[in-house]
């Protein structure tokens, strides 16, 4: 969810407005989601590398994560969505922390869709955080495979993400879900995220639809 920042600068605004308006579009984009059947949505909020930035924003953000939180839960209830966290929420501020897990307990039970917040996350370190715990399982290295090493990470019992959506213009991965998107189709756009509307939001859903997911199978080409 890339570009809070430069659109707040383009309308001279301070950053955290930018922050703000991009809370009300994941707003929308999960209820969206919720609405046309998406079973696993995931919102790149915070990662490991998020802590470089000036402290009062970071503050600001985990302010706007309670917030959050705190607003949308009755509605997380009420949609029967379920809330994860993908990444080390133990450094993160301790009224951030208690919120996650009021909400990820409360919602626990909860079967419609599972929407992740990837929060203090890096996807090499989630991948090597998931050969430590390998190892410490006493898993033989001959016994590891590509689902053993699935099993470890925090996606555990979800699929693996068929469409990863970038906004602002940037166009790499940024250390996320790097194991995860071996075969997923990407779609990049110059949208800044607090501007990335529902019907963007779907017409990336089309987009991804009429393409041809061969998963590196010459010839076997499979309709999305």
């Amino acid at each position: 969810m890339d570009g809070n920042g430069r659109w707040a600068k383009a309308r001279g605004l301070e950053r955290t407005a930018g922050h703000r308006e991009g809370t009300e579009t994941a707003r929308k984009i999960v209820r969206e989601a919720r609405s046309i059947g998406i079973r696993h949505l995931t919102l790149y909020t915070f990662s490991s590398e998020n802590w470089a930035r000036p402290k009062q924003e970071v503050g600001f953000l985990f302010e706007l994560l309670v917030s959050f939180l705190k607003d949308e839960l009755p509605s997380l209830m009420e949609q029967n969505i379920r809330l994860l966290v993908l990444g080390d929420i133990g450094a993160l501020p301790l009224p951030a922390r208690t919120a996650l897990q009021h909400a990820m307990k409360k919602t626990a039970g909860n079967t419609a869709m599972t929407l992740n917040l990837a929060l203090n996350y890096s996807g090499r370190g989630e991948i090597v955080r998931a050969v430590r715990a390998i190892m410490e399982s006493g898993i033989a290295a001959k016994d590891i495979t590509e689902q053993s090493i699935s099993d470890y990470l925090y996606t555990s019992g979800q699929p693996d993400p068929d469409l990863m959506i970038r906004t602002s213009g940037e166009l790499r991965l940024s250390n996320f879900l790097l194991y995860q998107h071996a075969y997923s189709e990407f779609h990049f756009t110059q949208t800044y995220w607090p501007d990335f509307s529902v019907d963007e939001f779907r017409s990336a859903l089309t987009a991804y639809a009429n393409r041809e997911r061969r998963f590196g199978k010459t010839g076997d080409q499979i309709k999305a």
